[in-house]
């Protein structure tokens, strides 16, 4: 059985350039018009690091544009989850620019005193924007997808009441931040976790429901609409030394291809599926919870979208939420 979850992380670039009505607010708006005329339902990771500084620096006069359409997404029924990019909270914003705190790039690496201090202070301006004092979202998804290592923030995560990650993408390997999902390639569709998100544990406290991926040779990354030659390490204006982890990430032959609905062809989308429904027919008793990404910043076709929503349920395939799929996932 498989059912599709479209999740979308409400975010900026990761800069902090651009602003928030063109490159979060419209194109959130156009997608909830695609998925209400399919009367579907989807997950939104908003990074609350990031608006809560925004708002407090009064960078972008559209915030509370931002504030109502998480209320309203809320009221509608659409799924929350947690997003956060921790370098967000020791930012500056100097010049009409934002200077991030890069020290903390990745939350599992600080001590635990401050991990909770972050994910404390995103659930509070969460909850301050839905008006709801105990609101806790059922998911999270760590910035950068670096969830690594992980024993110390799962366990604050549980604390908190969260019950789900959706960080990993099997496959994936980022040698400057020690990023390497790769053990995950031999795991099933979902498993609970303690102390290593990509390791099962059936005592875990959380369930990992990772972004579907197809590992796939190098040059089917190099997809114009995907990334560009900038993205792996061979121009742009970062430094050398990030130009060189972005080589060593990219100098192997397989690569996993994540399922980017905002990024994707069509023609793509549908490839994916149809071997994940081959993989059903052949196994029909296995529950296949399919996490598809996208990016609010990213989002520019919405009748490949449309399409795709199409073909799941031509082939019968539902849409759900991680609310929705949690409790059939019996691990």
């Amino acid at each position: 059985m498989i059912e599709c979850i479209f999740t979308i992380d409400y975010e900026l670039s990761g800069n902090g350039e651009g602003s928030l009505k063109e490159l979060v607010y419209d194109p959130m708006e156009r997608l909830l018009g695609t998925f209400r005329k399919w009367k579907k339902r989807f997950v939104v990771f908003v990074e609350l690091a990031e608006l809560e500084m925004i708002e407090a620096k009064k960078a972008d006069p559209d915030i509370d544009l931002i504030r109502n359409q998480i209320r309203n997404l809320h009221k509608e029924g659409f799924e929350l989850g947690l997003h956060i990019h921790p370098q967000w909270y020791n930012a500056r914003y100097e010049n009409g620019r934002w200077l991030l705190d890069y020290s903390e790039y990745n939350i599992c690496t600080l001590p635990r005193n401050r991990i909770v201090q972050i994910v404390d202070r995103s659930i509070a301006y969460l909850r301050g924007i839905l008006g709801i004092s105990d609101f806790t979202p059922l998911s999270f998804r760590a910035g950068n997808w670096l969830f690594q290592p992980t024993r110390t923030p799962a366990s604050v995560l549980a604390e908190r009441g969260i019950k789900v990650d959706s960080s990993v993408f099997k496959g994936g390997l980022r040698y400057q931040h020690n990023l390497d999902y790769r053990r995950a390639l031999t795991n099933g569709h979902f498993w609970r976790f303690t102390d290593h998100a990509d390791i099962p544990d059936p005592d875990g406290a959380l369930l990992e429901l990772p972004i579907h991926t197809q590992m796939v040779p190098f040059w089917k990354m190099l997809a114009p609409r995907r990334v560009n030659l900038q993205h792996i390490g061979f121009g742009g204006t970062e430094s050398r030394v990030k130009k060189i982890y972005r080589l060593m990430d990219f100098l192997r032959f397989w690569h996993p291809l994540k399922l980017d609905f905002s990024c994707m062809t069509i023609n793509e989308l549908e490839r994916m599926l149809d071997k994940v429904a081959r993989d059903d027919e052949e196994d029909p008793n296995s529950f296949r919870p399919i996490i598809a990404i996208g990016h609010t910043k990213e989002l520019v076709d919405f009748e490949t979208i449309g399409s795709f929503l199409s073909y799941l349920g031509g082939k019968g395939i539902a849409v759900s939420t991680i609310e929705e799929v949690y409790h059939r996932c019996n691990c």
